[in-house]
């Protein structure tokens, strides 16, 4: 028994989850258009067809702005917090739009979501995990810093997405304002590389097999710098790196086994796994 998970996309371009089983799944977040979405899905072997939920963490546009033509579209629920709601103005047909509060388990078929609230400048922001088949998958993005109920819920993760948007030192001594350098780093923005490293380090299970780093800075970062990073301290957990520009490969998730699959492993297998 597995579950499947890819990066849409992921970066303040925006941002996009795929978790999945062999017969549904969620997408957390929509920060690229419906047409992009579907190319990259049909790229990646997975049917949007076995998407059954759209969940939201926050109302900021490279998390929300493909999500009205998509749910529209395909007629797929969209799991959003009243608070982020009303912040988002996002117009969502009423049989599709499903509120949820802190700490709730929504059940997706053989999925269970559970969301939980994070430090964000945001109205009223959320992560998530994923659970099925024994495997429990984290979307920890967009977090100011590492607060009890992400440890709580990191500590609970066979694999998870883990933001880890800037090098401290590329941030001080780049170009951004004074303001938004503040932004990031004042404890409602962003975790940097080593604030994500410490969580790794100090709260992993010892059946956590995959990190995917997420929402890396295009300015303040360097995807090679972080997996090195990472890679210095893995102990047998193996480091991804998630695209600003392109979807990554599809995971397979097996116990404290991670799996690549292809899209030539996709069509040549004899199960619709996707």
């Amino acid at each position: 028994m597995a579950l499947y998970t890819s990066s849409l996309n992921s970066g303040s371009n925006g941002n996009c989850y795929y978790v999945g089983n062999s017969n549904e799944a969620v997408l957390v977040d929509i920060g690229i258009s419906c047409r992009e979405l579907e190319k990259r899905m049909l790229r990646s072997g997975l049917s949007i067809k076995k998407v059954k939920a759209i969940f939201i963490s926050h109302e900021h546009t490279d998390h929300i702005s493909g999500v009205e033509v998509v749910s529209r579209k395909h007629k797929i629920p969209v799991y959003i917090s009243k608070g982020t709601h009303s912040g988002s103005r996002l117009t969502i047909e009423q049989d599709l739009l499903k509120h949820f509060g802190p700490d709730e388990i929504i059940t997706i078929g053989n999925l269970s979501v559970t969301a939980f609230q994070k430090l964000h400048d945001a109205s009223d922001p959320y992560s998530f995990t994923v659970e099925g088949n024994g495997i429990c998958i984290g979307v920890l993005t967009d977090i100011g810093e590492a607060c009890e109920r992400v440890i709580k819920h990191f500590k609970r993760c066979n694999a998870a997405f883990l933001e880890a948007n800037y090098d401290a030192g590329m941030l001080e001594t780049g170009n951004y304002p004074y303001y938004l350098k503040t932004r990031i780093r004042g404890g409602k923005g962003h975790l940097s590389n080593d604030q994500a490293l410490s969580v790794f380090l100090n709260h992993r299970a010892d059946f956590l097999s995959h990190i995917f780093l997420s929402h890396l800075s295009r300015e303040n970062n360097s995807p090679e710098l972080v997996h090195e990073l990472f890679m210095k301290h893995a102990s047998g957990t193996k480091i991804s790196v998630a695209s600003r520009y392109k979807e990554s490969e599809v995971f397979k998730i097996i116990g404290d086994t991670t799996i690549g699959i292809s899209l030539e492993d996709n069509q040549n297998t004899q199960m619709s796994l996707f």
